[in-house]
């Protein structure tokens, strides 16, 4: 049901897929909310029994304040707010593409997402410093390309704003070619970012790969070992 209704949503942005099956499509979003409606209540009404909710009143909104409850309540959102809210065309479309948050409902029903959540909670800090490192890596580089290629190309590089998109394209290794340094120095610092953007990729990788072996070692009752040099985790990270 989940994947039926983000395939729908796609689909529906094939103009003559939509035209021609508009009643189809239609149906299904009411037969979908329906039974969306109807799990978010009885989940809503059963949370009790669980001992983190057992307050009748508190602990149903705190159940309502749930990630799990909050991704429910957000699937079925777009469809009841335009008999309620007397909302313009335009935001309506921007809503419907909100249905796409019903993927997230995976996340209650999927090991592997669940997994991947863990994941994500246990490595935030090691993330969250390779994110700050990769913004300071992207200001610095930008900055000095502003500094560099201002005068030679004034239009390209107007600002240190404008010359962030230049940044971001290097560092990710993207490469679009739209904005490119032409002068000696500015050549030289750009390909001394590009190198530096390789690592900074590879660093979240690996802390995400090592996070994958602890937890699915962890799952499987099996002790963690690095993916790179197959070393005991503990081991590794206490060098």
């Amino acid at each position: 049901m989940i994947a039926l209704n983000v395939v729908a949503v796609i689909v529906e942005t094939v103009e003559d897929l939509a035209t021609q099956y508009a009643v189809v499509f239609q149906y299904f979003e009411v037969f979908s909310v329906g039974v969306f409606t109807v799990e978010y209540v009885l989940r809503l009404w059963t949370c009790v029994a669980d001992p983190r909710y057992a307050s009748t009143f508190r602990g149903r909104i705190r159940f309502a304040g749930s990630w799990h409850a909050v991704v429910d309540i957000l699937a079925i959102l777009p469809f009841y707010l335009p008999m309620f809210l007397p909302i313009d065309l335009r935001i309506i479309r921007a809503l419907r593409f909100f249905r796409l948050l019903r993927f997230l409902k995976l996340s209650r029903y999927s090991e592997s997402m669940r997994i991947f959540g863990k994941v994500l909670r246990s490595e935030r800090s090691e993330l969250m410093v390779a994110l700050f490192v990769a913004g300071v890596l992207l200001v610095l580089g930008s900055s000095f390309l502003y500094l560099v290629e201002h005068e030679a190309q004034p239009d390209k590089f107007s600002s240190i704003p404008a010359a962030m998109w230049w940044g971001v394209a290097t560092l990710t290794t993207v490469g679009y070619g739209d904005v490119a340094p032409i002068t000696p120095l500015g050549r030289f610092l750009g390909a001394i970012v590009a190198v530096m953007g390789i690592g900074m990729f590879a660093l979240p990788a690996g802390i995400l790969a090592s996070g994958f072996a602890r937890e699915m070692s962890k799952h499987r009752g099996e002790p963690a070992v690095c993916p790179h040099c197959g070393e005991p985790i503990s081991e590794v990270e206490g060098e």
